[in-house]
């Protein structure tokens, strides 16, 4: 997620029990593009010792060739191409989700980039992969079956599928079956995307889907927890349970990690309130956490509305699924890629 899954986030996630891997924020490619130094510390300095896959997004296919050839020089795991960006002001540019509506143009850039990371000097110790993240069309899942023939002939080695098209956004329930004929499909390991938001469900899709994994976005920032309790789900072990007090930790460590001590504090207090959009879901059914933080102007009042709604009762249950009813707000959900096999 663009403005979230940055080096600081992934170090609060880690404490919290890391995903299997990362990957980064989008580097945005085009013909004057040169590789976001913010995004690069979150490769060159991370600490979380999981792999770090490089994220794309673009359809200038000399561009995003040359990209590769750059990002290759980095320690990653491999390079993700974003086939699946929903917002309005990316795909329009046809890039992100927009290009399932040119099917063309995306067999060309799969062929380039799986030639690039397989070029000689690229491959490095161990290999690096070529990954993609995907909707399961535009509009509609017609071109489905089309996307899986070129991911099956450019040899695509792993596919992550949010089981949505890209019209759909995050509204309405995920379509699994195009996860599990993904899966049917392809020699390549698929990953779940879409409302994975427990342990619980998490078992369940990968029960419906066949899936080798998923992937998880919104619902770690909302809880940070997340994996860890699905690695305890899947052995049997008792799943941890965080508190409201445990929740204020999260916020605490988040601030403190996250926050530009340089910047003004109007600009501090809005960064911690994009993950706060996502963590009020799980506190109250009602929604007041949620509307209050909202009318926080400072950083003081802002935690004091976190001591109110957390710490009165800091024993109390942190819901494992969010509320329904209580959503964060559309311009925060941009995707935010992490994942957990």
């Amino acid at each position: 997620m663009q403005d979230v899954t940055d080096l600081a986030f992934m170090g609060v996630i880690t404490h919290y029990g890391a995903p299997d891997y990362f990957f980064t924020e989008f580097f945005r490619v085009h013909p004057s593009s040169t590789l976001e130094k913010h995004i690069v510390r979150s490769v060159v300095e991370n600490g979380t010792g999981r792999p770090v896959f490089a994220q794309l997004i673009g359809e200038s296919v000399p561009d995003l060739e040359r990209a590769v050839r750059d990002l290759l020089r980095l320690p990653v795991a491999g390079i993700d191409l974003n086939l699946g960006c929903p917002a309005p002001k990316i795909y329009r540019k046809n890039v992100g989700g927009g290009l399932h509506r040119d099917l063309a143009r995306v067999d060309e850039i799969l062929r380039t980039l799986r030639a690039a990371v397989d070029a000689p000097g690229n491959a490095g110790p161990g290999g690096r992969l070529f990954t993609v993240k995907t909707r399961i069309g535009f509009s509609d899942g017609g071109t489905f079956d089309r996307l899986l023939e070129l991911i099956a002939t450019h040899r695509v080695d792993l596919l992550s599928v949010h089981a949505r098209t890209v019209k759909e956004l995050y509204r309405g329930e995920p379509h699994y079956e195009f996860v599990q004929r993904a899966v049917a499909r392809l020699r390549c390991p698929v990953l779940a995307n879409g409302e994975v938001s427990s342990a619980e469900k998490a078992a369940a899709v990968l029960r419906t889907t066949g899936a080798a994994g998923v992937m998880v976005g919104r619902h770690a920032i909302r809880n940070p927890w997340i994996f860890r309790q699905i690695r305890e789900h899947s052995a049997g072990e008792p799943v941890f349970a965080p508190t409201f007090a445990d929740v204020r930790d999260y916020i605490e460590r988040l601030h403190r990690a996250t926050a530009n001590p340089a910047a003004p504090e109007s600009a501090r207090t809005g960064k911690l309130k994009k993950y706060l959009n996502f963590v009020a879901q799980s506190v109250d059914a009602g929604g007041h956490f949620l509307r209050a933080m909202r009318h926080a102007k400072t950083e003081r009042e802002l935690f004091a509305v976190c001591d109110e709604h957390l710490l009165r009762e800091p024993a109390t249950p942190f819901a494992r699924e969010p509320y329904p009813g209580v959503i964060a707000r559309p311009n925060c959900e941009l995707p935010l890629d992490m994942a957990c096999t």
